[in-house]
């Protein structure tokens, strides 16, 4: 499996990357050329010269002196996001600083980014989205079996960024950094102010080896934190040196981007990862309101550049627990070229009891879709084990044995019984 390229064309990229301190997507000393202008985007599929009428209206109230063309360079948006719980009381209806006390500021950072913001702009305490990012008192409220690690990730780690849990693919942990820090995240252990690993190219250098020594692995996801935070430079270098590496056969990029900062992904960014095929893109979504234009623009181009979408939704309370909810966002998906792939139960990270469900609760979700909906909108309900036993499927019981006559007895999704002549 190979890309066509210059030759010593990544020891000549290598040459020009630096070891970061810091999110290298702050960085301003790596220039990267995929900013598109206004005029850039065509003009049947951008809401209003690349904003919505939604974002046009924050932007004017939240950011009266910048331009419409600095809203949609995705480094502006990081450099200017929410960072301080301050900054949230002209955000937010009925946000109380005093919530998010020192104690919280320690478990996991504070980021929104301008976009993101955008959508929770004057919301209530109830609104979905705003819970996902917005800091509570609740993450203090430690409950039975939640830990920092609950998927025992570094138990599974041979060597730092990297994860191998499974036989024949890894997980390589690119970057600690996030555009948007969710308040649920599994790896709360990585990002938080404790333990922040903000990776350079020469750190990723012991995973390329150990991939390189271990001809089993065939499928390597890049995670982190986000990877589509880092400069094209970074993210076309580790796609360069995977691809080079004969046994691995396909990558794939779990990111949040395209929801909470699609302003990265740009033509000519998509047009770089087009070189990586096989490349597949799992995206998290959460709710059917992050479904904006903006949203569905940055699929577009993804899916353009011929990278097969995937979405992941973690199940959470009173967020997207019920099925109307969880239908809408699953039949929008498809509507914007991402096909359903995981509903996860919530991991029991610290502080989480506020966001998780019974698992009755997500079967019941399952229940209300299959027969209800096309089969392509309904993800794999999974709980990936606490302990390390990775991602353990769940489906509602339609499978009830045999009868007296041997033949197999089923319930199909009105409750109906059928049978199934089985071959014993």
């Amino acid at each position: 499996m190979s890309i066509s390229q210059e030759p010593n064309s990544t020891e000549t990229l290598v040459r020009e990357l630096q070891e970061d301190e810091e999110p290298p997507s702050l960085q301003s000393t790596l220039m990267d050329t995929s900013i598109e202008t206004e005029e850039d985007i065509p003009f049947n599929t951008r809401p209003n010269d690349g904003i919505s009428p939604q974002s046009e209206r924050f932007l004017k109230a939240w950011y009266p002196d910048a331009t419409k063309s600095q809203w949609i360079d995705w480094r502006w948006q990081l450099r200017n996001s929410i960072t301080k719980p301050e900054q949230l009381i002209r955000l937010l209806h009925e946000f109380e600083p005093n919530s998010t006390n020192q104690s919280l500021k320690r478990l996991l950072p504070l980021r929104i980014t301008p976009y993101y913001a955008s959508l929770i702009w004057e919301s209530e305490p109830s609104n979905p989205l705003r819970k996902t990012v917005v800091p509570s008192g609740s993450e203090l409220i430690l409950s039975k079996g939640e830990s920092p690690d609950p998927l025992h990730e570094e138990n599974d780690s041979p060597i730092p960024n990297l994860v191998h849990r499974y036989p024949d693919r890894v997980l390589f942990l690119a970057t600690g950094f996030c555009s948007a820090y969710c308040r649920y995240c599994t790896r709360t252990h990585m990002v938080s102010k404790k333990d922040k690993c903000h990776s350079g190219v020469k750190a990723w250098e012991p995973a390329l080896e150990y991939i390189a020594n271990h001809h089993e692995v065939r499928d390597v996801l890049i995670s982190g934190g986000d990877p589509l935070t880092m400069p094209d430079s970074h993210i076309k270098y580790l796609l360069m040196r995977l691809r080079a590496i004969r046994h691995v056969e396909i990558i794939r990029i779990g990111t949040k981007v395209p929801v909470v900062l699609p302003m990265r992904i740009t033509k000519a960014f998509a047009s770089m990862l087009r070189k990586f095929h096989p490349l597949y893109i799992s995206i998290h979504f959460t709710h059917p309101d992050e479904l904006t234009p903006e949203t569905a623009l940055a699929c577009e181009r993804l899916a353009d550049a011929g990278i097969p979408l995937g979405s992941q939704t973690v199940l959470l309370k009173e967020i997207n627990d019920n099925v109307e909810t969880m239908k809408a966002l699953m039949q929008g998906l498809l509507k914007i070229r991402v096909r359903p792939y995981y509903l996860y139960q919530c991991d029991p990270i610290p502080g989480s009891l506020h966001f998780r469900t019974p698992v009755k609760k997500g079967l019941e979700i399952i229940q209300g879709l299959r027969g209800f909906t096309s089969g392509y909108a309904i993800p794999h309900y999974v709980i990936d084990a606490p302990g390390g036993g990775g991602k353990i499927p769940l489906l509602p019981d339609y499978f009830h044995g045999h009868n007296q006559n041997g033949d197999v007895v089923l319930s199909n999704y009105q409750g109906k019984t059928y049978f199934y002549p089985d071959i014993l």
